[in-house]
């Protein structure tokens, strides 16, 4: 049976102990000083009653009783307990490609979709993990962050579309950069990285995403939307369809998912490349490559419903008490 104590203040209620033993000795000093005045010494055996045997164990029957009844109150007053708990979690981060050729449709409905989708429909499988979100493109920002309130995922991502972005491309190096600055608090075992793209990578800094990776202690696990393929980008005007992207020359342009940077990103980090056009193996890739890494964390938390044990202490000091009723009966402190 694990017992907490709560406030270590509590224990001052054990200063009642050597008060009660103070009360004790001052009555019987004065209840002697009393029958001394009323008789002299050698009368005072006929006068009253003699001590019985139990007289001898009583005042520490007493003792008893009052040092367990304090200590249920304490448990009572604790009202809190701590409890340490070791669970495996990791801290995940999901970098998600909102660069134009994410409007792609050649999954259903786009590429970007499909990409909020494996995020939202992933984290209704986690349990202890901490996840945040980082949007990127020609440049990244956090737009959630490090929490384990899953639900607000659903609401940081609703309104999220490429032309959020005003930097448009895809930099991978920026994503990393951005990670790194959330997991600054976070030991390097427990980074995880988890990134969604179509892999275009439009700056040319793969190298340099994996250099920083890394140095950071971060494990990428990537994911590419998209078919190889591909399609025309759409280009859209307040939800309207104003036509596709095209290239100096006029010709419509056809993005392709590119595998390639995305598999050297996530074998160079110990990670994993998973093909993201199947949802729900994707999602179910992703949370098992979560899990296998996580590392076993000890946490401490505060439970606000302590268990409490007061009963049996109070039990106990009911029983002493009852004792000392039962075997010294209307004379109480008759030492």
């Amino acid at each position: 049976m694990d017992w907490y104590l709560g406030n270590p203040y509590y224990l001052i209620l054990l200063l009642l102990l050597p008060l009660l033993g103070m009360a004790v000795f001052g009555f019987v000093k004065w209840r002697n000083k009393r029958r001394n005045l009323f008789a002299d010494e050698r009368f005072q055996e006929n006068l009253f009653e003699k001590n019985t045997r139990f007289s001898k164990v009583f005042f520490l029957f007493y003792i008893i009783a009052f040092t367990f009844l304090i200590f249920s109150i304490i448990d009572v007053l604790k009202g809190n307990e701590e409890v340490e708990t070791k669970q495996k979690m990791s801290n995940v981060i999901f970098l998600l490609d909102v660069s134009n050729s994410m409007n792609a449709e050649d999954v259903e409905p786009n590429r970007l979709t499909e990409a909020k989708n494996i995020i939202l429909n992933s984290l209704q499988k986690f349990k202890n993990d901490r996840v945040g979100v980082v949007i990127f493109a020609g440049d990244a920002v956090s737009i959630m962050p490090l929490t384990t309130d899953y639900t607000a995922a659903d609401t940081y991502l609703g309104g999220i579309e490429t032309e959020v972005m005003k930097v448009q491309g895809t930099d991978f190096l920026k994503a990393m950069q951005i990670a790194a600055q959330k997991f600054k608090n976070i030991s390097k075992g427990s980074r995880k990285i988890v990134m969604i793209s179509d892999g275009e990578d439009n700056e040319g800094n793969e190298n340099a995403a994996i250099r920083e990776a890394k140095n950071q202690g971060m494990s990428v696990i990537s994911v590419g939307v998209g078919t190889e393929e591909g399609a025309p980008i759409p280009s859209y005007l307040f939800g309207q369809l104003m036509g596709y992207k095209t290239d100096l020359s006029g010709e419509t342009v056809i993005s392709k998912r590119q595998t390639d940077a995305l598999k050297k990103i996530a074998s160079s980090t110990g990670g994993i490349y998973i093909d993201g056009n199947n949802q729900d193996d994707a999602v179910n890739q992703v949370v098992n490559a979560i899990n296998s890494s996580g590392s076993a964390t000890i946490s401490t938390v505060k439970s606000q419903d302590g268990i409490h044990y007061y009963q049996y202490f109070l039990a106990v000091s009911l029983f002493f008490f009852f004792i000392i009723y039962l075997f010294n009966p209307k004379r109480d402190l008759n030492i």
